[in-house]
């Protein structure tokens, strides 16, 4: 009787737990999405030098951050998880006090690195001109850890909401004060590191907000849970454990997620370390090479939204690889990681060479400008290694191996550093973009052999080139003519101009549209991909498979 009792309550567990995971997901995919489009309008509001700026700041201060708080989160999380779950309330609150005092203490050490140390790190940099950026940003470290516990704290509730909300809210202000600040801040036509400055500092204001929701449905949850939690303790018997033990297993738990998170910020680093140096050319000053550092940086955001795309297509596949493991079935797990490779392999190589090809019209619509767009065409494809390493990533830890992907992203990270000494002095900025690809690759071909290797799935030549690249030659023909042809054709009849921002987003979106449509009917019409595959990937059976069959591309 009691296991028939039990199923019914582990699969609400289970379900909870499900349900939990699919609102912070929607949460994250919005809030990268805030996060990625932001860049934007930094840009064209403020010019290529202050989102220069911003763009080599911001990694460092994501740095600071990760290791201030990665791995606090989900150690509070489980914690507080283990003590509800036996009826210790009073010891998961002791979790949450234990976990915001170690936080506050890294935070307020992280601010006065960044804030009494933004001279040293500027010149650590080599760039003068990101010191007011690196102060500003750094009071956010006062506010983030605290936020950081309680979001841990609720999540080991099983109660997610708080979480999701405060994660949107914070993105919301942050972006918003920055649009705001770069109006007021550019109206006052004062210089490029103050306005990159201003646009650091929606960290700040964002991170209060967070830190406010947070706040507020811990009030909430302290007047639901004031005589519940009371009846609950009392019947189960707490022995309080003395702060060094607790946070001495804390940091124990903490410190290896920690070290796997900041393997990603690091790439990052390496360009902000190196770059502002290696571009500097006699007669350039510190305002001219933030201007070559921030052209090189458009292509960035358009990487990351095809990156976020991968991410989400991982959330619903992985989870199912570790089921299978768990299982014992191999043959479920070798068959559900190909498939996440598959799809992220044929979205991120057409999003790489999709976006090489529309990279003028897509520079003008987004940037009004035409500089850095051989640089875009380069960064482009990094989109190909790095969505199948998302994956790749994701399956190795669906098996169980946590920390091979942060080493492997290590690996890349020095190839990285050594590939932009030897390129970036030859090349520029396209010697970086060259450098970024380079060391993407590196990661994803490591990750590769080891999945090779561990469960033995395999990649058949005929799928993942020859099929997969007759598709994409297909829509490169497309392209080429939407792209190349139709402002070709326009231009001889001067009917408009082919160079407005107008025209070119217009050309962009076309060239987008129908380069998808004609590159998924290919890959159905080939057998590298089939409709219900195709399932899997958001959005696609709402709106690019009833399109497909509209046209009559796949029945």
């Amino acid at each position: 009787m009691e296991q028939q009792r039990g199923k019914p309550q582990l699969r609400a567990t289970g379900a909870l737990w499900v349900k939990g995971a699919a609102v912070l997901g929607g949460a994250a995919v919005i809030s990268k999405l805030l996060g990625t489009l932001q860049k934007i309008p930094l840009q064209n509001i403020a010019g290529d030098e202050a989102y220069g700026i911003y763009t080599a700041v911001y990694p460092f201060y994501i740095l600071i951050l990760f290791l201030a708080t990665a791995g606090f989160p989900i150690a509070v999380s489980t914690f507080v998880s283990e003590n509800v779950v036996k009826g210790n309330i009073l010891a998961a609150r002791q979790v949450l006090r234990v976990a915001i005092i170690l936080l506050s203490i890294t935070g307020l050490l992280g601010f006065a690195l960044l804030f009494f140390g933004a001279a040293t790190i500027a010149g650590w940099i080599g760039n003068a001109e990101t010191m007011p950026a690196i102060q500003s940003v750094s009071f956010a470290l006062l506010f983030v850890p605290v936020m950081a516990a309680l979001r841990g704290y609720f999540q080991g509730n099983r109660d997610m909401i708080p979480t999701a909300v405060s994660q949107v809210v914070e993105q919301f202000i942050r972006v918003g004060t920055m649009i705001i600040v770069l109006i007021i801040f550019t109206s006052w036509t004062i210089s490029a590191s103050w306005i990159a400055a201003g646009a650091t500092f929606g960290a700040v204001t964002g991170a209060v907000a967070g830190l406010v929701v947070m706040l507020l449905y811990w009030r909430r949850h302290e007047r639901l849970q004031e005589h519940g939690w009371r009846e609950t303790q009392a019947a189960n018997a707490y022995v309080k454990e003395s702060f060094g033990s607790l946070a001495r297993r804390m940091l124990l738990f903490a410190i290896p997620v920690c070290l796997g998170a900041i393997a990603v910020p690091l790439m990052s680093i390496v360009d902000t370390f190196t770059l502002p140096r290696l571009l500097q050319q006699p007669g350039m000053s510190d305002l001219d090479v933030m201007t070559e550092f921030g052209i090189y940086a458009r292509g960035l955001p358009l990487v990351q939204m095809v990156a976020m795309l991968v991410s989400s297509i991982s959330v619903a596949l992985v989870p199912a690889i570790a089921e299978a493991r768990a299982a014992n079935s191999w043959r479920s797990v070798q068959q559900r990681a190909e498939l996440a490779i598959r799809l992220t392999w044929i979205v991120g190589i057409a999003a790489s060479l999709g976006l090489a090809i529309t990279a003028l019209p897509v520079n003008i619509m987004l940037y009004e400008n035409t500089k850095g767009t051989m640089a875009i065409a380069i960064v482009a494809f990094t989109a190909m290694f790095s969505t199948v390493n998302i994956t790749t990533t994701s399956v190795l830890q669906g098996i169980g191996s946590v920390t091979i992907p942060a080493f492997h992203l290590l690996i890349a990270t020095i190839a990285k550093v050594l590939l932009n000494i030897m390129l970036v002095p030859l090349w520029g900025i396209h010697g970086a973009a060259l450098a970024a690809v380079l060391a993407f690759a590196i990661a994803t071909i490591l990750n590769v052999i080891v999945i090779q290797r561990r469960i033995g799935v395999t990649f058949s030549l005929t799928t993942y080139v020859t099929r997969t690249g007759l598709a994409l030659v297909l829509m490169s023909a497309i392209l080429f003519i939407i792209v190349g042809g139709i402002p070709a054709f326009i231009s001889t009849f001067s009917i408009i101009s082919t160079s407005g921002r107008l025209f070119n987003s217009c050309i962009a979106g076309l060239a987008i549209m129908m380069g998808m449509v004609v590159y998924i009917a290919a890959l159905i019409r080939l057998g590298v991909l089939t409709p219900q595959e195709l399932t899997h990937v958001p959005g696609a059976e709402r709106r690019i498979l009833p399109l497909l069959r509209k046209l009559r591309l796949i029945e």
